[in-house]
């Protein structure tokens, strides 16, 4: 794999999982639980210490108020609501990035909510007009070619469009549901893979199609029981 350039890698961290610290390193950018899916104050401070020290970037990882669910479940919100949920979440995370000398450099909705912008304008909106309220430097990572993209952009917003080396994706460019089976990668191999062909611009769904994508980040999820093996497989391709 000779790319010209490599595509960042970014991980969802701070969310209580053990081998944060071992993943950091190995990524370019993390995007840190804020509390409301899982997390607390301490650990977005020592994640964000342990990323000052690798240089990896840093991004909030905001979701629906569902630690019980772990943020994958739908919750009915409106596009005030959704707005004021983004919006107090990166903030906390803004703050206690300042307060260790860190400036925040994306958003990344988490779980049930990224899914949801994805697919709803108006949840898209309601995120993207947050994100750019609270400070319009910030990047918007969301699903490659969604919603969350178009409407970001559409305010001036800066994006970054994420594609996923360890989940399955439809034929027509979403992912699979968790809810199904093979949904999520856990063979190494087959997420080497993965990232192979994201770094050249397509994907192959679960029937074998052949999907051109757009990707400027590649997620691999630190709340996999394999996320550190495929962290260290991936960094040395």
């Amino acid at each position: 794999m000779n790319p010209s350039k490599k595509i960042p890698i970014n991980c969802d961290l701070g969310e209580g999982m053990p081998n944060d610290l071992a993943i950091i390193p190995l990524i370019d950018e993390a995007n840190i639980a804020c509390g409301f899916h899982a997390g607390d104050s301490l650990t977005m401070r020592t994640t964000i210490v342990n990323c000052q020290k690798h240089q990896v970037k840093i991004g909030a990882h905001p979701s629906y108020l569902d630690r019980e669910n772990f943020g994958r479940t739908l919750v009915a919100l409106s596009p005030t609501e959704i707005y004021q949920l983004v919006y107090k979440q990166v903030l906390i995370l803004q703050k206690i990035a300042t307060e260790s000398g860190a400036k925040l450099n994306h958003v990344k909705p988490h779980g049930a909510l990224y899914n949801e912008s994805a697919k709803n304008i108006i949840v898209a909106q309601a995120i993207a007009k947050a994100v750019f309220d609270l400070d319009p430097s910030l990047i918007l990572f969301g699903l490659s070619q969604s919603h969350s993209i178009s409407q970001a952009e559409k305010i001036g917003l800066r994006v970054a469009h994420e594609t996923f080396a360890d989940r399955a994706y439809l034929s027509d460019g979403q992912l699979m549901p968790r809810s199904q089976i093979g949904a999520v990668h856990e063979d190494v191999n087959l997420v080497a893979q993965s990232f192979i062909d994201l770094q050249h611009g397509f994907v192959k769904s679960i029937h074998g199609h052949k999907i051109s994508l757009k990707s400027d980040t590649i997620c691999i999820h630190g709340d996999g029981i394999n996320a550190l093996e495929f962290a260290k497989k991936i960094r040395g391709l």
